[in-house]
């Protein structure tokens, strides 16, 4: 497979090329053949002009050396029967009349033989042949096929080599190496169908990346809350306490909260449109989230379109973090400009480390000089980014002044 398709372009050149050159030799040679027809009928007829049957042995004579005198030829008369009715230069075998129309080798020079109308052969020899050598057809154009089809050799091997090492890295890239990359230079089909290649290589990566990244965090993340359930069941087992058994409950909240965000992330990985869009009152539901979560809500009521249970999402999670990771006092905001909807939720607590405003977005982030005992930020603000990129809308973190964070999404406001 590797050389096959090489050798079948390839050879389908050189056939094409030899096609073309064998119709353009037989064009050729029929063209030839009626112009050499034609003009040798209108020799005949000049010749015969000149050498009229019935004119005049001394004026036929006289005009035979005139024109072997001009063209430095041996000429010979023959009557039908092959006898020799005038001539001038050196004599000529009657042998050369059997080739008649043809270039012969006689006495030392090239003889041409011409019949005349009326029966008559007129034999002219000289030292060098009459007119231009035979070429022939066929052959120039079968070295111009094959001036062209070891041009093209390179070509075709150039573009061959480059979908072979397009194979070699699809097969690297199908075995594991999900780093494998092809080269993707130049503007033709075969550079389009590399760069679309190492863009889904690049995709994939990360896609697989980023799960695998999720799977070692989220089985570390499941640690603590595992280990305190073990102990707090021990506990309850030897002593049946109260407070055991919240914390027992409070350790299977936080582990099905946990798996509940790796199953919402997994699927809006995969999710190309929402599934149920509808128009929503976003001050209407931030207040009914800050209610049950005692956060205050101000600003205006305005409309977006998104997925309800999404949108809460986004909105709880927010509110979550601040409470987790933030101070008092904590507000959230929903605020009309002229492009967008914004919604805003701000606490007054230490903030995130400078630098890290973005990474505070990663699955499972961490800031700088917590502990492990104290845990990551889980998959909270990741999911909020993810469920805003579905909606078209942004999110960022802001520093207000006095201190803490304030976390800003842009929703595309309705027509």
């Amino acid at each position: 497979m590797r050389g096959s398709l090489f050798l079948k372009m390839y050879l389908t050149l050189l056939a094409s090329l030899a096609v073309v050159a064998l119709v353009g030799a037989v064009v050729v040679r029929i063209g030839l053949d009626e112009r050499d027809t034609g003009w040798r009928a209108q020799r005949d007829l000049f010749v015969a002009a000149i050498l009229p049957a019935d004119g005049r042995p001394a004026e036929i004579a006289a005009t035979l050396t005139r024109l072997s005198e001009t063209f430095d030829t041996d000429l010979t008369l023959f009557d039908r029967d092959g006898l020799v009715l005038a001539r001038a230069g050196a004599p000529i075998d009657a042998a050369v009349l059997g080739r008649s129309g043809r270039h012969a080798r006689n006495g030392g020079g090239h003889v041409f033989v011409m019949r005349l109308p009326d029966g008559r052969a007129l034999a002219a020899r000289r030292e060098r042949p009459f007119g231009p050598p035979g070429r022939n057809p066929i052959a120039y154009l079968a070295l111009i096929a094959g001036v062209i089809g070891l041009a093209a050799y390179p070509v075709v091997r150039q573009l061959t080599r480059r979908l072979e090492r397009l194979r070699r890295g699809v097969d690297a890239w199908g075995e594991g190496a999900l780093v494998t990359r092809v080269d993707d230079r130049g503007r033709d089909e075969v550079a389009a169908v590399a760069k679309s290649f190492n863009r889904a290589a690049a995709q994939i990566e990360h896609l697989i990346t980023a799960h695998r990244s999720l799977l070692a965090n989220a089985s570390h993340e499941l640690r603590s809350p595992l280990a305190r359930l073990r102990m707090a069941i021990d506990l309850y087992e030897r002593a049946p306490a109260e407070a055991t058994k919240r914390e027992i409950v409070r350790n299977l909240a936080e582990i099905n909260e946990l798996v509940d965000e790796i199953l919402l992330a997994s699927r809006l990985d995969h999710l190309e449109r929402l599934d149920n869009p509808q128009t929503l009152d976003l001050l209407a539901l931030v207040t009914e989230e800050g209610a049950r979560l005692k956060i205050p809500v101000s600003g205006m009521p305005a409309q977006i379109t998104g997925d309800p249970r999404l949108i809460t999402r986004l909105v709880r999670n927010l509110m979550q973090n601040a409470l987790r990771h933030g101070a008092e006092p904590m507000r959230a905001n929903v605020a009309l400009t002229p492009d967008f909807v914004r919604l805003s939720v701000e606490d007054r607590g230490k903030g995130v480390p400078e630098g890290e405003s973005e990474r505070v977005f990663e699955p499972f982030y961490r800031p700088a000089g917590r502990s492990e005992t104290a845990g990551g930020w889980g998959l909270g603000l990741s999911l909020v980014r993810q469920i805003a990129h579905h909606h078209g809308a942004s999110v960022r973190l802001e520093t207000p002044q006095g201190g803490g964070a304030r976390f800003v999404v842009d929703f595309p406001r309705r027509a």
